[in-house]
């Protein structure tokens, strides 16, 4: 899934085509995505659309010449979409028309490029189960649970220092249970991470 929103942008025979790659969750997002950046861009010519929703068995696409010839348009975005293997993605390209016709072939090239230097430009980021865990310590177990929470590829989301430290960390679901299992062992059952 997209970690972040890129904007780019292809001249193409004074035609500008710019893309918009973002994060959808849901069909619904995508619909309000697209809605928005109609609004935001309200002279471009054209806003195609094509959207991938989800990931495995359970994908939902969606796609839109909006009114440029059939099939010149959203069907070559999808394409790169799906050649990307990315879910939770739309992409959004408006095209300013510059005076020139492209032709079909070139409509199809003009998009297809466009969009593929949009999924260039993009951070993904793999989208797994996680859990967050809290634990409260003594300060003496601090630096092994820093050194357990590193080990076991997690991530410490907050830390607050008071008479005892809590620590508050992410880790992904397979991850999560092999680190309470060490943690208790290691700390002789002294720290006992809880999920939040």
């Amino acid at each position: 899934m997209p970690a972040e929103v890129i904007r780019t942008e292809i001249n193409i025979k004074k035609s500008r085509f710019v893309t918009t790659a973002l994060l959808a969750a849901t069909v619904t997002d995508a619909r309000e995505r697209i809605a928005d950046l109609r609004a935001q861009t309200p002279r471009a010519n054209h806003h195609v659309y094509a959207f991938r929703i989800g990931f495995g068995n359970s994908i939902t696409e969606g796609m839109s010449d909006d009114g440029e010839p059939s099939g010149t348009a959203g069907p070559p975005t999808l394409a790169v979409v799906r050649g990307s293997g990315i879910g939770d993605i739309l992409l959004v390209t408006a095209r300013y028309f510059g005076g020139s016709k492209l032709g079909t072939g070139g409509l199809v090239r003009a998009y297809t490029a466009s969009a593929q230097m949009a999924i260039a430009e993009l951070k993904t980021e793999l989208k797994v189960e996680k859990r967050t865990l809290g634990m409260d310590m003594p300060y003496s177990f601090y630096d092994l649970v820093q050194r357990l929470i590193a080990a076991h590829q997690g991530t410490i989301v907050d830390e607050v220092f008071a008479e005892e430290i809590l620590v508050i960390a992410n880790f992904v679901e397979s991850d999560a249970a092999r680190f309470a299992i060490e943690l208790r062992e290691r700390s002789a059952g002294r720290v006992s991470p809880v999920s939040l």
